[in-house]
């Protein structure tokens, strides 16, 4: 851009006054309008890489914003200093792009494509208007370039809060339909759209919120999930805060890596689901396990759900109640039968006689070491060991069940109809 492509400006050999100063000022720039836009768009071309890489729709928008821009300037030097506030006029300059543009342009190119703009009508100013008002255009360039460097900054401010409530929700919406058995493709999407990345090994953490909740709580549970390997979905419900994790092989370890972020009381995991869509097992069997968990003061935090089974079971759960009997009994029958019923049998005495290896020897009329010997085969078949406290009730349990059971699918044992 040459000065001869410029209009001349306006000359007068006499100091005016500042109302006739500023209109003719005005009026030189208005004239010129046309030929800043151009000059910065072809600076846009040389001095932005990024600007040649949008799309022809993004480029016509950027340059729209550019003319507002400038106009924008000469409208707001045109008026008095009382009459207008140049933060207003910049404000209305962003009103010439779409919203969805502040997803294309970043910050920082917004505030290049400012700068250069300001820039390109400094530069130009003592070509464009009489130098005796130079001086005042200078000033007031200088004056309207930090209103609109506000005005930029409040455009994205308000971008980022709308995206940041828009994300917000959608996210409460994902956990919600996990809870709700309803993951289906579409909330997989949404999820997608939040950063989920679609990894295999997913268990929900359920526990009560903190009393003193930060405003960026979801944002450390998912710095602290992304350290240790994981995707990260929060949501609270209520005082209860739900997290969903993603790509772990441990449901244990992984919530003792957001453990921390939870309220008072128990915090339970749930088992190891294979993707988000079938999460909502893991979801049902951690709601169970923390309604229940009240029943074990001493829970560790976290705590497995498989780990408060006797609990679920006296509060009513069924699938913990199923769990025991598949899981449990019916391995334990299995290899029973095979061994001549001696684990069951060896089980239910070691119970009866107060978990004493001599009298259930003795009632038995077999060898301590060969009730030993048996305890250790039903640990290896049910994965609990008789001579823990815990998980002796777990077993206790599923013995009670698994006859409860037997006896409901034999019809020699229905009660006759009344």
């Amino acid at each position: 851009m040459t000065a001869a492509a410029l209009p001349e400006p306006a000359r007068s050999g006499d100091a005016p006054a500042a109302g006739a100063s500023r209109e003719r000022a005005a009026e030189a720039l208005r004239r010129s309008t046309g030929a800043l836009s151009t000059a910065a768009m072809s600076r846009m071309l040389t001095d932005m890489p990024w600007f040649a890489e949008l799309s022809a729709e993004s480029r016509s928008w950027v340059g729209q914003i550019l003319q507002a821009g400038i106009q924008g300037f000469v409208d707001w030097f045109r008026l008095d200093d009382d009459a207008a506030s140049p933060g207003d006029t910049a404000a209305a300059v962003f009103g010439a792009a779409p919203r969805t543009l502040t997803g294309v342009i970043t910050l920082g190119q917004t505030v290049d494509l400012v700068r250069l703009g300001i820039e390109v009508v400094e530069s130009h100013v003592d070509e464009v208007v009489d130098p005796v008002d130079a001086p005042a255009v200078h000033a007031a360039v200088l004056r309207y370039a930090r209103e609109v460097a506000f005005a930029t900054a409040e455009v994205y401010a308000r971008a980022a809060e709308a995206r940041g409530a828009w994300d917000a929700r959608l996210e409460a919406l994902v956990v919600d339909s996990v809870l709700r058995a309803e993951a289906d493709e579409a909330v997989a999407s949404r999820a997608s759209a939040l950063g989920w990345a679609h990894r295999g090994g997913v268990s929900v953490v359920l526990g009560s919120a903190p009393s003193r909740r930060s405003e960026d709580l979801f944002d450390q549970v998912r710095r602290a999930a992304r350290a240790a390997g994981m995707d990260a979905l929060c949501a609270t419900q209520g005082d209860r805060l739900v997290v969903i994790l993603g790509g772990e092989d441990d449901p244990d370890k992984a919530a003792h890596a957001v453990v921390r972020f939870y309220g008072d009381g128990p915090v339970v995991v749930g088992p190891r689901a294979d993707d988000l869509a079938s999460a909502h097992v893991s979801a049902r069997a951690a709601l169970s396990g923390l309604r229940a968990a009240v029943g074990w003061p001493d829970a560790p935090r976290p705590v497995a759900t498989d780990d408060l089974l006797p609990e679920r079971v006296l509060a009513g759960d069924g699938h913990a109640r199923r769990h025991l009997v598949e899981e449990v009994f019916v391995p334990l029958r299995q290899a029973s039968s095979a061994r001549g019923n001696t684990l069951i049998e060896t089980l239910t005495s070691y119970f009866q006689h107060g978990q004493s290896l001599e009298a259930t020897a003795r009632a038995l009329f077999v060898h301590p070491n060969t009730v030993r010997y048996r305890l250790r085969q039903a640990a290896e078949v049910s994965g609990l060991a008789a001579t823990d406290a815990r998980e002796a009730l777990t077993l206790q349990l599923a013995l009670v069940l698994g006859r409860q059971a037997r006896r409901a699918d034999d019809p020699e044992h229905h009660p006759p109809s009344l």
